[in-house]
């Protein structure tokens, strides 16, 4: 475990039903946790214990022994929604460390948010239709809104008041009074929604955005 320049934040998540303490530390290369703050709060940690690395681990004052690791639901309190991660956590034999410590895994988690930061930052993105569609637009962008029944029509409002909450989406002009046209609802196996957008009408309108993928053999050939 290597410690680069970085910032920590501390907080206080539920993990196995229990608060406990975390310090998310943008200088630590890993996740660790202490054996000895394991066997404080986590009777049978033992028997979810996995394969230890094959790494070295230091830190300021000397080396440090890993005995495995372990992975451990985190459920970070937002105002607006919980954040649930499952990172892997290094047991450390010799660390003294009073709770959880957050490494640089979790910069791998897109749009990550603590605190009271907003869950996802609206990112302008224009789509760019084609020079022949003017306004009125045609028929096809024009369509009214899908048939909903009373309950379906709840579960709508209720998906899109939940991601304007979470900053996810926003209205836009007079959006305000307009119909929801192109949400669809999903039912899953256990009797919820999940909530679809159908825009294909529109994508045979737009201009297509392309990000063409390297191939592996031309990128070699550049070295």
């Amino acid at each position: 475990m290597s410690y680069t320049h970085g910032t920590a934040t501390k907080m206080t998540v539920c993990i196995d039903n229990s608060q406990h303490p975390l310090i998310i530390d943008s200088g630590t290369n890993c996740s660790i946790v202490a054996r000895t703050y394991l066997d404080d709060h986590f009777p049978n940690w033992e028997t979810q214990l996995l394969p230890k690395r094959a790494k070295n681990f230091k830190s300021a004052s000397g080396k440090m022994t890993s005995i495995g690791k372990i992975i451990k639901e985190i459920i970070i309190p937002h105002r607006k929604a919980n954040i649930r991660l499952n990172p892997e956590f290094v047991v450390l034999e010799d660390a003294h460390i009073q709770g959880f410590l957050l490494g640089k895994d979790y910069q791998r988690i897109p749009e990550f948010a603590i605190g009271e930061e907003p869950l996802r930052k609206i990112r302008d993105h224009d789509i760019e239709l084609y020079p022949d569609v003017e306004r009125p637009y045609p028929p096809m962008l024009r369509r009214p809104p899908y048939p909903a029944g009373l309950e379906t029509r709840k579960e709508i409002e209720k998906h899109i008041n939940e991601l304007l909450e979470m900053d996810v989406i926003r209205k836009i002009g007079n959006n305000e009074i307009m119909e929801i046209t192109t949400p669809v609802l999903i039912t899953w196996h256990d009797g919820k929604y999940r909530l679809c957008g159908d825009f294909r009408a529109m994508n045979n309108y737009k201009k297509a955005d392309r990000y063409p993928i390297p191939r592996i053999p031309h990128a070699l050939d550049k070295l």
